[in-house]
This record gives C-alpha cells, sequence and structure tokens, in this order.
C-alpha cells in the first residue's frame, strides 16, 4: 500500500498525542502538546510555581504513558518520596481524559524557592515512582515501582523502562508559563517519548541486570547499543525545552526536524481533555461507605464539607442526607 507523503503541518494543535514512526531506525514514539488541558489542572490549585512545574511534567509523562493502554482502563502515575513535594498523582483514563494533584510540606518548599534550588530533582527527594495499569472491574492491576534517588521524573521513566520493560527508551519534558500581554499566564507543557522496537529478535537483545548477590567485582554483562538506537538516542538529546512547547512548532514539524533524514510516519494525533471524575453521587456513596460514627465526627456547623483534591470542586451535605446525625458539630472533611 502506498504511504501519503505530505510536507508536516505547520498548525499546532494543542491537547493531542501524535504517535509516530522511524521505519528504517525500528522507531516508534509520541510528542504530547498540552495547553489548556494542563493550565485549568495547574489554576485550580495555587501551587506553588516549581510544584505547578513538577505535577506539569508529571502530567506530560502520563499522558504519553497511559496512549498505550488498548482498552479501556486507567493508568495511574503516583511518586511517594521523602521530598518536599511528597507526592504526585495523576490520572489518566483511556481513551484520553486526565486528572492530576500533588502534596507538599510549605515550608520546605518556599525554602528552596529562597535558595534557588527547585529543580525536579530537589523538589522530589528520594523515595520510589509507582505506576500502576487498572484494566477495570475482576482484572488484575499491574504495578512497576522504581526508586527514586534524587533525580528527575525522565531519569525515573528511563529506570523504568530499563528495569521494568526493558525497552531502550528517551523521554523528554518540558512545562513552561507562556506570558501574554493582557492575557496574563498560562501553563504549556510538552514531552517526546522514543522507544527502539526491533522486528529482528536478535536486535532486542538486551544487557542483563546486575545481580544483586554477584561476588564483588563480578564483570557487568554488557550488550552494544544498536546503532539504530544510537542514532536515535543521540537525536532526541538534541532537543530543547521550548521545541517541546512552542505554539509556533507543531509537533509533526518537530519530528520532521529531528527524522527527516530517515523518514517519519505520523499517526492520527489523540485528543487530551482535562476531566475529574468526580461527581456529588460518587460522594455521597463513598460517605454512606463510612461507618456511622466516622459520619457523625464529619459533621461541621450542621454539615458534610468534601473537597476533591483533583479537581477543587465542594461537595456539601445535610447530615441526613448520608445518615449522619446532625449533632456531630467536630471536624470537617475534606
Amino acid at each position: 500500500m502506498d504511504i501519503p507523503v505530505r510536507a508536516p503541518s505547520a498548525t499546532s494543535a494543542d491537547d493531542t498525542v501524535l504517535p509516530f514512526e522511524i521505519g528504517a531506525l525500528d522507531l516508534r514514539g509520541r510528542v504530547v502538546r498540552l495547553g489548556a488541558a494542563v493550565d485549568s489542572i495547574l489554576n485550580s490549585h495555587n501551587y506553588p510555581q516549581p510544584v505547578a512545574k513538577l505535577l506539569g511534567e508529571a502530567i506530560a509523562l502520563t499522558v504519553m504513558l497511559g496512549m498505550s493502554l488498548k482498552f479501556e482502563g486507567r493508568f495511574i502515575l503516583q511518586t511517594q518520596t521523602d521530598g518536599p513535594v511528597r507526592m504526585l498523582v495523576v490520572d489518566f483514563r483511556s481513551p484520553s481524559q486526565v486528572r492530576a494533584c500533588a502534596r507538599y510540606d510549605k515550608a520546605r518548599v518556599a525554602g528552596l524557592i529562597e535558595s534557588g534550588k527547585t529543580s525536579s530533582a530537589d523538589l522530589l527527594g528520594h523515595g520510589h515512582l509507582a505506576m500502576t495499569i487498572d484494566q477495570g472491574a475482576d482484572m488484575n492491576r499491574y504495578q512497576g515501582l522504581v526508586a527514586l534517588n534524587g533525580g528527575t521524573l525522565e531519569d525515573a521513566a528511563h529506570e523504568y523502562f530499563k528495569s521494568s520493560e526493558q525497552i531502550p527508551t528517551r523521554v523528554r519534558l518540558a512545562v513552561a508559563e507562556e506570558m501574554s500581554p493582557g492575557a496574563g499566564h498560562r501553563w504549556r507543557a510538552g514531552g517526546l517519548m522514543l522507544q527502539f522496537l526491533p522486528k529482528a529478535p536478535e536486535r532486542a537483545r538486551v544487557a542483563d541486570l546486575p545481580p544483586g548477590d554477584a561476588p564483588e567485582g563480578t564483570a557487568l554483562h554488557v550488550v552494544d547499543e544498536d546503532d539504530a538506537w544510537v542514532e536515535g538516542r543521540s537525536l532526541v538529546e538534541t532537543i530543547e525545552d521550548v521545541e517541546l512547547i512552542d505554539p509556533a512548532l507543531s509537533s509533526e514539524q518537530l519530528v520532521y526536524r529531528l527524522f527527516h533524514e530517515r523518514g517519519v510516519r505520523v499517526f492520527n494525533s489523540v485528543p487530551v481533555v482535562a476531566q475529574c471524575s468526580c461527581s456529588r453521587d460518587s460522594v455521597e456513596a463513598m460517605l454512606k461507605s463510612f461507618s456511622q460514627d466516622d459520619r457523625d465526627h464529619m459533621v461541621e456547623n450542621g454539615e458534610i464539607s468534601v473537597t476533591c483534591e483533583f479537581c477543587s470542586a465542594n461537595y456539601k451535605f445535610a447530615p441526613q442526607e448520608v445518615g449522619a446525625s446532625s449533632g456531630g458539630e467536630t471536624n470537617g472533611g475534606s
């Protein structure tokens, strides 16, 4: 079948993921561009600028990974660390919905801002990153864990694919605020992921992971990198942050700029929307699942108030709506 050939589109489409492949090098990848979607998520919270930027990176990474799901399910990225940003949670529901939130220590983040040390590594600290695939009711969950050892989300993604998937992978992420006269600032995020997926089995060999109980001085197993992967990886490493978020540079133009000498094929882009799954009915059902005593202790000023941690939507209930006693008058829930 003849494949249509055309010039790359000059139009940049925000809130989309563009799949592509470089057949000559056995490479496949995705480019994500987020505008209104990431802006609405980050602006629904009053996060400090470095925290918002880090969460934006996590959103871009999760969307790229979540788009690989071939079924209706969820891809959840979550960090738990000892750093100033204790937790990031990004929940992607196929085919296109994403929501996200962060928990952080205000005093420690303020201290980093004052000292000028606000890199992703400074904010994350040490802990772990979990990637969970939820295939729905009556299906097993799959979860992969990777250590966070003072590195970035890009570093963690590389380690995850190296140890869990054993697929040569490179990820680039970028987040920034776009300033417009009269329109204030808007958040933008972008990312590119490239993977080496050769058809020939002998080209897919990777080095064995270091054995934990090997005697000291044991030589590690080494496999030379395939020339095709070296070429692709090297090209990805030339990407500048501005190229991933520049609205004047379309996703198609970016992949053409990188891989045109080898020939790059693009597929239909997939839209992304920021949408929370919370609702008054679901919150009411959650409250009714609590014990009578728990519900009673959630009453404050004659009502129960619940705020969604993802979208900041607030739901208020009269105690009798959820079977609580109106005489609790203790601490509110959130």
